[in-house]
């Protein structure tokens, strides 16, 4: 029982960020070496409307709608985010046309650490440490003792719970500098 916090969740979680940098490169590089650099273009529509869908979950939790059971929206949530991420990080490859798409992209990939921290880390972590208390009780040691023996881990789910004041905050810088990409799209394109 005696596992550190760093290898049971925060690795797990590096891994599951590294994977979607990696399927983005080599997504964004298919692409490149099978001369289909334009479906990369469209990629962003899709992507877009997976992680606005993926925005359900949010309506589920306030009560703003009662129908679904709130753990399947989650995992809706998480998987069509991800995947609406992956489309739009192949969507803005590596080719530094303007600064707004790029900011919107920053704001996208600061927002989705901050949910895999909510997902991922968060919730585990609650139960890491308390798992760690219970098992140092368990084993005799005074309540000091076990607050020093988990003093660390304590420390990192400490700052692991303001994700929020994070997530938020960049989802809505996201959307607007989204917003505004999308409507000079549509003006430079002469959609509109």
């Amino acid at each position: 029982m005696n596992t550190s916090l760093w290898r049971q969740h925060i690795l797990p979680f590096t891994l599951l960020l590294g994977l979607l940098a990696a399927a983005t490169l080599f997504g964004d590089f298919l692409l490149h070496r099978m001369n289909l650099v334009w479906i990369g273009r469209y990629l962003g529509i899709p992507g877009a409307l997976l992680i606005i869908g993926s925005l359900v979950y949010s309506l589920r939790k306030r009560k703003y709608m009662a129908s679904g059971n709130p753990k399947s929206w989650l995992r809706f949530h998480e998987f069509s985010a991800w995947l609406g991420s992956l489309m739009i990080l192949i969507h803005a490859g590596v080719h530094f046309n303007a600064i707004l798409p790029w900011l919107a992209t920053a704001a996208m990939a600061v927002n989705v650490v901050s949910g895999l921290v909510g997902k991922f880390l968060l919730d585990q972590s609650r139960r890491h440490v308390q798992g760690q208390r219970e098992h140092f009780q368990l084993r005799g040691l005074s309540k000091p003792e076990v607050e020093q023996a988990v003093f660390w881990d304590a420390v990192s789910l400490d700052n692991m719970t303001k994700w929020r004041k994070v997530h938020i905050p960049i989802f809505i810088a996201f959307a607007v500098l989204s917003l505004g990409h999308i409507i000079s799209i549509f003006l430079f394109w002469g959609w509109i």
